[in-house]
């Protein structure tokens, strides 16, 4: 029975110390940043115009993530960046082609405005 006291104020003062000791710092698994698919900038969405053919679209924007292999009349694009614990962003962009030219793209993108220098500003029609 002494044994079984002694045991439980061993015990007991050990527990009082663990809560008040100091907090240890142990190392931590270290999480990959991942990064996925293609990178998209801007400069490249601006260079994408309606008439440029497939093979056109792949030197600007390299080669798709994904095709569909039931319609081929569009190219997927896709980018995803994910920092564990505190970001994560995923953009989108497809580009449409009819007959192997490029009619129009959608997306997380838009281009920038950019007005033709032939076209003197006042005359283009802002509204």
């Amino acid at each position: 029975m002494r044994l079984f006291i002694g045991l439980a104020v061993i015990l007991a003062c050990l527990t009082q110390a663990a809560c008040s000791a100091p907090k240890l710092k142990l190392p931590r698994p270290h999480k990959v940043t991942v990064q996925q698919g293609n990178v998209i900038t801007q400069r490249m969405i601006d260079e994408l115009k309606p008439g440029l053919t497939r093979s056109q679209v792949a030197y600007i924007m390299g080669e798709p993530i994904y095709r569909n292999t039931f319609n081929d009349t569009r190219w997927d694009y896709l980018y995803l960046v994910e920092i564990p614990g505190t970001y994560k962003e995923q953009k989108r962009l497809t580009v449409y082609f009819d007959n192997d030219v490029m009619t129009h793209f959608d997306g997380d993108y838009s281009p920038t405005q950019i007005t033709p220098p032939d076209v003197p500003p006042d005359v283009i029609d802002e509204g």
